[in-house]
């Protein structure tokens, strides 16, 4: 007979990097987990179901690039809790992901709390991303998400044209980097995001709803670099608009008009 998982218990727990508080979410359901004050993750009961709005942005164009049940080689650059490699898991089983996260005490909690899929599906490494990618072999991952914060902004050595260049070589032929930028309504971080990654990568293209484009609030964009065509399809601007929060896609010469400011280097 198979074991039930117990429910975690909701509290504040230290972490290597500060303080993790885990607590229920009275109106979606499922769990909530914050760190050092900053939402971090929300796990449904349901692994099909994902409450961030960014999340739901990624998979779409996941889903229109390969499909909803291709088998694909997915790279996590931030981990904590895995609402996002777990929601891939159980779309398509035969998809096998490594997801990277820097707190060990946070990954701990992670594999205690939830029902997160086992390795080969699933594996969490402890590291810092940069350093991770800088060590894998080139054209080994199909593709690669950054969702890395301390506290409300991307760790700096993740955003510049260096680091993109080490995602560049590691992704397949035909692959897609994925990166959650947080910014505020000035949108100064989101647009040189955009610029350094169109500097490294052939295509640009840019999530988000209208007010976050339009600078009216704070929030996240989706940033997508690949080195084939990222394409507007019907389908997929339809799975954008059709979600809760209607978000819309930015390609072409539209996502380079969005980038501005200087490009994010190492030494600057």
């Amino acid at each position: 007979m198979a074991r039930t998982r117990p429910e975690p218990v909701v509290g504040t727990y230290p972490i290597d990097t500060g303080v993790a508080e885990l607590s229920r979410d009275p109106v979606a359901g499922g769990w909530l987990l914050t760190i050092n004050g900053s939402q971090s993750s929300h796990i449904h009961p349901d692994p099909a179901v994902l409450d961030f709005e960014y999340m739901r942005q990624m998979v779409a164009v996941i889903g229109d690039r390969y499909g909803t049940d291709a088998s694909l080689r997915v790279l996590h650059l931030g981990a904590a809790a895995c609402a996002l490699p777990r929601y891939l898991a159980e779309r398509a089983p035969g998809t096998r992901q490594v997801a990277v996260e820097i707190d060990a005490e946070l990954a701990r909690l992670a594999r205690e709390w939830f029902d997160l899929p086992r390795a080969p599906r699933l594996r969490i490494r402890v590291g810092d991303g940069r350093e991770v990618v800088s060590a894998l072999t080139e054209q080994t991952r199909d593709v690669i998400i950054r969702d890395a914060f301390a506290a409300a902004r991307t760790p700096r050595h993740l955003t510049t044209a260096e680091f993109t260049e080490q995602v560049r070589r590691v992704l397949a032929p035909g692959g897609l980097y994925l990166a959650n930028c947080g910014d505020s309504r000035d949108l100064v971080l989101a647009r040189a995001e955009v610029a350094t990654a169109a500097e490294v990568f052939d295509h640009v293209a840019v999530v988000a709803d209208a007010s976050m484009l339009k600078g009216r609030r704070t929030g996240n964009i989706v940033l997508i670099g690949a080195d084939t065509p990222i394409d507007d399809t019907p389908e997929l601007v339809r799975a954008l608009l059709s979600d809760p929060q209607p978000a819309k896609i930015l390609v072409g010469r539209a996502a380079r008009d969005f980038a501005s400011g200087a490009v994010i280097r190492d030494e600057s």
